[in-house]
């Protein structure tokens, strides 16, 4: 298995150090599905331009990131640019990695609970529990996801700074199935500074930290407390290296009232593009609500023995409906999927939303190339299609929580196949015409 694992990491390399030096790179990195006005490094390079003869870069509309990613982007960009390359494939690899053992880790906690608790158990079939086979091939299917998915392979061949808000993600649920407090809460706090919507997954996280402990209110406010404190000071530090509190509206104002409508495979710029100005308020506070904090108490409160699926949830709904995303994001929930292989049994949708991916990921680029070049199709086909794939996504999130639905039932009261009392029984018949 090691080396099967060790086979795919350089594999992946390569495919990555390809792209990154072929003359397909200057096309990946400008493609809309891949690059957005966060994640762009062309944007970095003008942000850290500005920032190096002393103009500030927030005062345009052109660099968005945070003051810490500035500083550590221009140290980059000045000090080892030759290396830039491979400091964004090491960071893939690592994400990778800690994808790895985060599976590891939790798929065994999974079959050490279903252990201690199956007396509780109905007599079920064995698919519908995790074996010490999972155990093993789980976190091989997670790292493969990652590792080959083209959404990812592409996000990090653009240099996209996608690739680094998606390892202080790895980081932060490595460091939550560990048990890691402070690294788990840096981890987070670094990847809100970026994607500010990750700021909830604090609930999953003390959720899960506070498995087992006697006094889990007390346990969670000291989590949520560490975390703000964190966060807070790493705000105060942006604000002494900006100067001012003009990043505050170029970072996360920006993110908030979405000013740019440039196309991308999200939902918010072509809503905001159509609708007229007196009611963009109403509907910034409503699409900001649905990409933020509407799921967060459901899903919290039926989720609450599962808050690992429940962290996977929130970054696959922020990923879908967050103001700036991108295939990165997408590809990063993607690879998470196979931890929860045993559900994988009663998902209904798989096949319809295979084909939806695979569709849409086709049509994006081809009517992006009508729609702009030749002019043969309009924003309205666009749009359809990154629709469809928003449609995709949500199809797989409900379907992966309907399915862990119907599991949790089936173990706990059997899979009875009775009509009317009796035990049902499919027989085929053949008819004579």
């Amino acid at each position: 298995m090691e080396v099967l694992v060790l086979l795919e990491y350089l594999v992946a390399t390569v495919i990555r150090f390809w792209l990154s030096k072929s003359d397909y790179n200057k096309l990946i990195a400008d493609r809309v599905e891949i690059s957005t006005p966060l994640n762009s490094w062309k944007r970095v390079t003008e942000g850290a331009a500005l920032y190096n003869v002393g103009t500030s870069p927030y005062l345009g509309d052109m660099f968005h990131d945070n003051p810490l990613w500035l500083v550590a982007f221009n140290w980059m960009l000045q000090n080892v640019p030759q290396y830039i390359t491979y400091i964004f494939i090491l960071s893939d690899m690592m994400t990778a990695h800690l994808l790895f053992l985060t599976a590891q880790k939790f798929v065994g906690n999974l079959l050490t609970r279903q252990i201690n608790e199956q007396k509780n158990y109905a007599k079920v079939s064995r698919q519908l529990l995790v074996s010490p086979e999972d155990v093993r091939m789980a976190p091989i299917f997670v790292v493969t996801a990652y590792l080959f998915n083209p959404y990812t392979v592409l996000t990090c061949a653009a240099h996209a700074t996608t690739v680094f808000a998606n390892l202080f993600l790895a980081i932060m649920l490595y460091a939550t199935v560990n048990g890691h407090i402070l690294l788990c809460c840096t981890a987070l706090a670094l990847s809100a500074q970026q994607a500010m919507y990750t700021v909830i997954l604090i609930v999953p996280v003390c959720m899960y930290l506070a498995q087992g402990k006697q006094n889990k209110t007390f346990y969670m406010a000291m989590i949520a407390t560490t975390f703000s404190t964190i966060l807070c000071g790493l705000i105060y530090l942006s604000y002494h290296i900006a100067g001012s509190w003009d990043f505050v509206y170029a970072t996360y104002g920006f993110i908030l009232t979405v000013p740019d409508l440039r196309p991308n495979i999200g939902l918010f710029w072509y809503f905001f593009t159509e609708m007229f100005e007196h009611f963009r308020v109403l509907f910034l506070c409503a699409f900001q609500m649905n990409a933020a904090v509407l799921y967060l108490g459901p899903l919290a409160f039926r989720l609450h023995a599962e808050p690992m699926l429940l962290s996977t949830s929130l970054i696959t709904l922020i990923a879908i409906f967050k103001s700036y995303p991108s295939l990165g994001d997408v590809g990063f929930y993607l690879a998470l999927l196979p931890m929860w292989k045993h559900l994988f049994h009663y998902m209904q949708q798989g096949f319809i939303v295979s084909c939806f991916f695979i569709i849409t990921s086709v049509l994006g680029p081809t009517v992006w190339h009508l729609w702009i070049y030749n002019r043969s199709a309009n924003a309205n086909f666009y749009f359809g299609v990154t629709l469809a794939f928003a449609t995709a996504q949500i199809f797989l999130v409900t379907d992966l929580l309907f399915a862990y639905i119907k599991r949790e039932y089936a173990v706990m009261h059997g899979l009875p196949r009775t009509i009317d009392g009796k035990e049902a029984k499919l027989v085929l018949e053949s008819s004579n015409f």
